[in-house]
């Protein structure tokens, strides 16, 4: 048995969700312990810094490197704090914050132009499109494996995007080997700040695995978070449960205008982040909500029913067929009146939680990254391509050894 720490703090900006597991086997057969399971919150003035850079602040590279090492620092913390009481672990798998996400452009043209214009040393502007994504995250596994004189793997989104990937999600092979089923099939739906599913076919046959499939299916908690926060004049940071939204009545007319969006009518692989569903976003839907005298909390039923209808409808236009089950984590798996709604609208389909089949949907995405981290260390491939739309299966993540000082065993 591995002892292994994951680390995550998702695009909510809520806290170090930190898991400590026992992990035997290596891919399909693996078997997971969850041992300890804590959130720890940032300091609220960190938390503050980050979610200024997030929305775009301009910081000068001091500034940034300072934030890299301040997160590095609360993410060591978390992970002796989650340790404690329990043999020093063998592992950490960080994840990291999530400051920057760039999906990569998909038109063939364009990505050969821009590959011709970096072999003759050009310049790309703002008018040419990037030919890979771009996705940052900070908290630097170098100064987590320093701090905590554990071997951090760090840096997982990178290896995919370079293989042409979204680099997101990333949590799919975990999900196909420890939540699928011997008859029915899944969907495992996150929601975090930004949400995203996994399907996962009945384990039927020699190659089910090649039906997995899996996107990011657009805003989870992120357009809640920020409305509450400005309702509430910062004094409330979520809406806890969904009470505020269960008093309201959500503007249908609305919710169908923002599905319009872009991102919705895009095929999978896709990936987004705050970067689109964010404060301007945010600034838009309320700029759209004005002549419709909506309440503070007719406004969140109205935002909660957009997370609720851009899930149903991504899985009845994008999944091969809706699932027999469908399976939440992530911190709206707590929103009961968000819960609610997306039972409502999947019906007959049953809407549960991770809990129900023996895995944490408050600690799933730490333990997904612990398990990433533990791959990596055995040289076993992290993410799915047909999930990502990378152009092969490749190795997750950087691995920082710690060196201890002379002297010092």
């Amino acid at each position: 048995m591995t002892k292994v720490i994951g680390l995550i703090s998702g695009t909510s900006v809520d806290g170090i969700d930190a898991a400590l597991v026992e992990i035997s086997g290596t891919d399909a057969d693996i078997k997971v312990d969850l041992l300890a399971g804590e959130t720890y919150p940032y300091n609220p003035a960190l938390r503050e810094k980050i979610l200024e850079v997030c929305e775009g602040k301009c910081v000068s590279m001091e500034e940034f490197a300072f934030l890299d090492d301040a997160i590095a620092v609360a993410f060591a913390n978390a992970a002796i704090a989650i340790n404690r009481g329990y043999p020093q672990a063998d592992l950490i798998g960080s994840h990291g914050q999530t400051v920057y996400h760039r999906p990569p452009k998909k038109a063939l043209g364009t990505e050969r132009r821009n590959k011709s214009a970096l072999r003759q040393g050009l310049e790309i502007t703002n008018s040419q499109s990037p030919i890979l994504g771009y996705s940052l995250q900070i908290g630097r596994g170098a100064l987590i494996a320093h701090l905590t004189g554990i071997a951090t793997v760090s840096n997982f989104r990178v290896a995919d995007i370079v293989a042409g990937g979204e680099g997101a999600p990333l949590v799919s092979k975990v999900d196909a080997y420890l939540l699928s089923h011997p008859t029915e099939s899944r969907c495992i739906q996150n929601i975090g700040g930004i949400g995203n599913v996994t399907y996962l076919p009945a384990r039927t046959g020699k190659n089910w695995d090649e039906g997995i499939c899996g996107w990011d299916t657009g805003p989870g908690n992120a357009l809640l978070d920020l409305a509450v926060k400005q309702i509430s004049g910062g004094t409330k940071t979520y809406d806890e449960g969904g009470a505020i939204a269960a008093g309201g009545t959500p503007c249908l007319e609305l919710v169908e205008q923002w599905l319009r969006q872009e991102y919705f009518q895009q095929s999978p692989p896709k990936s987004t982040g705050k970067e689109l569903f964010g404060p301007g976003y945010l600034q838009q839907c309320l700029t759209d909500a004005q002549g419709y005298q909506l309440s503070p909390s007719d406004l969140l039923a109205t935002l909660t029913e957009l997370t609720v209808a851009s899930i149903a409808r991504e899985y009845r236009t994008f999944l091969p067929k809706m699932p027999d089950r469908v399976l939440l984590c992530g911190g709206g798996s707590r929103n009961v009146y968000l819960k609610q709604r997306l039972a409502a609208t999947l019906a007959p389909v049953p809407v549960l939680t991770t809990d129900e089949e023996g895995l944490s949907a408050d600690y799933k995405e730490a333990i997904a990254f612990a398990i990433l981290g533990y791959w990596r260390q055995l040289g076993i491939p992290g993410n799915l391509p047909q999930v990502t739309g990378a152009l092969s299966a490749v190795l997750l993540g950087e691995i920082h050894h710690y060196i201890p000082p002379d002297g010092v065993s």
